[in-house]
């Protein structure tokens, strides 16, 4: 059971799946959840998902405290990118 439960946790980890919001026509803001380590690898796929034709990145904000700037969640990081599609 042990070593079940670790194999769980790495599984649940790649199911993260960012989430995306419009702001106007070709602006969007991506949030890819707490991710350990602070990767941006989920920001880049989500981000080539929905601008195929290229990004630039207009902001980053990272949060290591939780979504809510309140809860303290040790070893995950909270990315938040505003994009625009070329």
């Amino acid at each position: 059971m042990r070593a079940v439960s670790p194999l769980f946790l790495v599984f649940l980890a790649g199911c993260i799946q960012p989430q995306v919001s419009r702001i106007d026509a070709r602006t969007f803001v991506i949030d890819n959840g707490g991710v350990a380590g602070g990767s941006s690898a989920p920001n880049r796929r989500m981000a080539e998902q929905v601008c195929p034709n290229g990004y630039r990145v207009l902001d980053q904000t990272v949060h290591r405290n939780g979504p809510d700037l309140y809860r303290t969640e040790r070893g995950f990081d909270w990315t938040f990118w505003t994009i625009r599609c070329l």
